[in-house]
């Protein structure tokens, strides 16, 4: 698990019924490749982000598979439609086992 791994997720406060908002999601993580060596010249085990989803009130929004070239601190930005308050789920699945969640709310005005 990546200790400093942080989720971060921008969505705004409220929506008109039917009404497409962009979403922002990032991850803070290192995206250790396993290749690389520490001080002592012992591998770093791999940990790398492969999957990225977002639900609203459980029904998929975004389902994206990640390969192990993408950039330390992977982002997302997508529009979703919102027709009814909820929450956003975010989810992100390490290689290592490790799965990293965030959730927003959203009203509906």
């Amino acid at each position: 698990m990546a200790d400093d791994a942080k989720p971060r997720v921008k969505v705004p406060k409220s929506a008109a019924a039917g009404e497409v908002v962009t979403i922002k999601a990032l991850i803070s993580h290192k995206m250790e490749s396993g290749q690389r060596k520490d001080a002592e010249g012992n591998l770093i085990p791999r940990s790398i982000i492969n999957r990225f989803t977002c639900e609203l009130n459980g029904v998929n929004v975004v389902d994206v598979a990640i390969d192990p070239a993408v950039s330390t601190n992977p982002y997302f930005e997508f529009d979703a439609r919102v027709d009814a308050a909820g929450e956003f789920k975010f989810t992100w699945y390490d290689d290592d086992g490790s799965v990293y969640e965030d959730t927003k709310p959203i009203e509906v005005a």
